[in-house]
Parts: structure tokens; sequence; C-alpha cells
């Protein structure tokens, strides 16, 4: 439906939410390394991911990597909590991909302006920093699936 891609994730129970996420909803889920954690069979069950099996997952040594790969979305969209317009101002489309930063520094800059479309979660209540990685990503995803399904 869409993939998801996370910028060097940090915390492993996060990415086990996302990658369940993504199982269940059909996303493809692409790993920017490094990651703040090894995927091996301890953390994956210690995450409750006992579903990876069922996962479309790739990869990537890092960002350069991922951006000469033949699986990268035509179109990204950087979720950011410096961007103007919100996830309601897209018209998100099949095969599109939703870039994460990772949970202590986001997105470095270079990602910044390797993408032209930078977008956030509506924020009501401003005083408060962000949301958890793994809530942004089910709240972004299932936004973007809600318009492809109309």
């Amino acid at each position: 439906m869409i993939d998801i891609i996370l910028f060097q994730p940090e915390i492993p129970q996060n990415t086990g939410n996302i990658g369940r996420i993504c199982a269940f909803a059909g996303c493809r889920l692409h790993l920017i390394h490094p990651l703040g954690f090894e995927i091996n069979d301890k953390n994956l069950k210690r995450a409750g991911m006992d579903y990876w099996k069922d996962l479309d997952v790739y990869e990537y040594s890092n960002w350069e990597h991922f951006q000469r790969s033949s699986n990268i979305p035509k179109r990204l969209h950087l979720l950011t909590t410096h961007a103007e317009k919100s996830i309601w101002d897209v018209s998100f489309q099949k095969g599109d991909g939703l870039i994460f930063g990772n949970e202590g520094h986001g997105a470095p800059e270079s990602i910044h302006n390797a993408v032209q479309e930078r977008i956030k979660i509506p924020q009501f209540k401003k005083d408060l920093r962000s949301l958890n990685l793994a809530v942004s990503v089910g709240i972004a995803s299932y936004e973007a699936i809600r318009q492809i399904q109309k």
C-alpha cells in the first residue's frame, strides 16, 4: 500500500510496533542503518515481533544506499514537526513513502534537503514537543491508507 522508511531508529520496541503496523496494514518497511539495536531473535522476541517473518522489510547501510536502491518509492514525504503542511493537506497515492527520523534527533538536514515534500501531523497543543515514533507512523500511515482506499 505505502512504504514506511525509518531513518536510524534507536528503540527496538518502537521499531517492533511499527513493524506490526506495517505487517497488519500491508505496508513495506525500510530500515536505514545504523540502528540503535540489533535485529536478532532475542530482540525480536522481546519486542513481541513474532510476525517479523510476515513483514516486507528492506535494510540499507545508510541514506545513500537507500537513495540508490531500486526499491525507493517514487514520491517521498518527510514527516517533521518543522513542516508547514499537514498530512491532511496531501493527496497520498499508492506506493508513496513516508520517512520518519529517529527518536532522539529526527531527520538530519541532508534528508530535509533531499525530500521536497515535508509534512506534519496536526498539533493542537503547541507547547508539547512531539509524538512517539510508533504513534506517528500509525497516524500518518493510516491517513495515507484512508485516502488511497477512497
